[in-house]
């Protein structure tokens, strides 16, 4: 039996929040290895601390994506009833 309420990819906000996406991360995973970078050599840490910095930093840039791609959703939701 069919559902009675059906959903619809809305195409033009679903490209319009992978878009911002890409552009956002690219922002954000940039600046963790960077400033993992940088902060690593401020604090003398090292090569290995650099790595484990810049890690860190990514994981938390993962959680901004996540975070921006839900927030995002609210406002351009993917989906319609129809």
């Amino acid at each position: 039996m069919p559902s009675s309420s059906s959903r619809q990819i809305v195409w033009p906000s679903v490209i319009t929040v992978i878009s911002a996406a890409i552009l956002i991360g690219a922002e954000v995973f940039g600046a963790a290895f960077a400033g993992g970078w940088a902060l690593a050599v401020l604090m003398n840490l090292g090569d290995q601390g650099a790595h484990i910095l810049q890690a860190v930093l990514f994981v938390l840039g993962v959680l901004v994506m996540i975070a921006f791609v839900r927030a995002a959703q609210r406002v351009e939701p993917f989906f319609k009833r129809g």
